[in-house]
């Protein structure tokens, strides 16, 4: 334990946002970073956060833009968004709550969480800056996962 919470749940959120950061500078959706990604590099991302995370998220993200050959998409849920707009550390923690529960839920490991979260429906319920769901309470998004994206 360090501050608040697990150092791996802290590594979990760097991952989720770094995703989230990718995601944004290449108009992708998360769902297509983390394909292009993949789970080894997923792995290792998240299992070397605390050496990213001090380092600037700029080269960060550039080097695995590169290393992964991630492509620049037209999703620009940032630009659509009406409202204010939720920084890749907001949306990182949102995706960090949502894969502990399914981790614990399902047994299947942190990665393998990671995955089925961001294939899951509700993925692009939390993409969807003009409503408020990413904002709902954790219980509720997982109860949407759950429901195969349909809100309860």
């Amino acid at each position: 334990m360090q501050g608040r919470e697990l150092q791996k749940n802290n590594d979990l959120f760097f991952t989720c946002s770094l995703i989230a950061y990718i995601a944004r500078r290449t108009k992708n959706k998360p769902v297509d970073v983390v394909d292009a990604l993949g789970e080894a590099t997923i792995a290792k991302i998240y299992e070397l956060a605390d050496v990213y995370h001090s380092d600037n998220i700029d080269r960060v993200s550039d080097d695995f833009i590169e290393e992964c050959h991630i492509q620049q998409g037209n999703f620009d849920n940032v630009a659509e968004c009406e409202y204010s707009v939720p920084t890749h550390w907001d949306i990182g923690k949102v995706y960090k709550r949502l894969i502990l529960m399914v981790e614990a839920k399902e047994q299947k490991g942190v990665v393998n969480a990671l995955l089925a979260a961001y294939h899951s429906k509700v993925s692009d319920l939390i993409e969807d800056y003009n409503s408020s769901f990413y904002y709902d309470n954790p219980q509720t998004i997982f109860a949407t996962y759950e429901n195969d994206g349909i809100p309860e």
